[in-house]
């Protein structure tokens, strides 16, 4: 069976953002075209469906990282600030958009919260994640971990 681990981040976090398009829970709120992704960005990105790649990448990473809470995953999609000629500091991320990505996949039935330790994938989420990696796998023709005839 072909997991996350197995293929590149980029198409598998595309292909997840088509899949998250169609799903009712997960919709873009009203304020996404004018919020910064974090204190460390000057602009609002540029893509107009970004919300739905920084679903697909929340989810990753909390299959990846999970069980994981919203000050570590704002982390993780952090960058560092301009602070002119003193040396660049990194930054987090916006914790409110985080926050809204955690409670749509959990509308969704995707993520779980797990205790006080933050959020996990739950079984619905973990075969969407691996259908979408197997999905890509087969497009770019990558070998699976294991092979079908063992």
């Amino acid at each position: 069976m072909t997991t996350v681990y197995d293929v590149p981040a980029q198409p598998l976090i595309e292909n997840l953002a088509a899949k998250l398009r169609e799903v009712p829970e997960c919709q873009a709120p009203e304020w996404v075209q004018f919020v910064k992704t974090g204190v460390h960005t000057e602009r609002p990105p540029v893509e107009p469906d970004w919300w739905y790649v920084r679903l697909g990448a929340v989810i990753r990473k909390v299959y990846v990282h999970g069980p994981i809470g919203i000050e570590h995953t704002a982390a993780l999609f952090g960058g560092n600030t301009d602070r002119g000629s003193k040396p660049n500091r990194a930054r987090k991320g916006s914790r409110s958009v985080v926050r809204k990505a955690f409670q749509q996949l959990e509308a969704a039935g995707y993520v779980e919260k797990f205790g006080t330790r933050g959020r996990r994938v739950t079984a619905k989420g973990r075969a969407l994640l691996d259908n979408a990696s197997h999905d890509v796998a087969l497009s770019l023709k990558v070998p699976s971990a294991k092979s079908e005839d063992e």
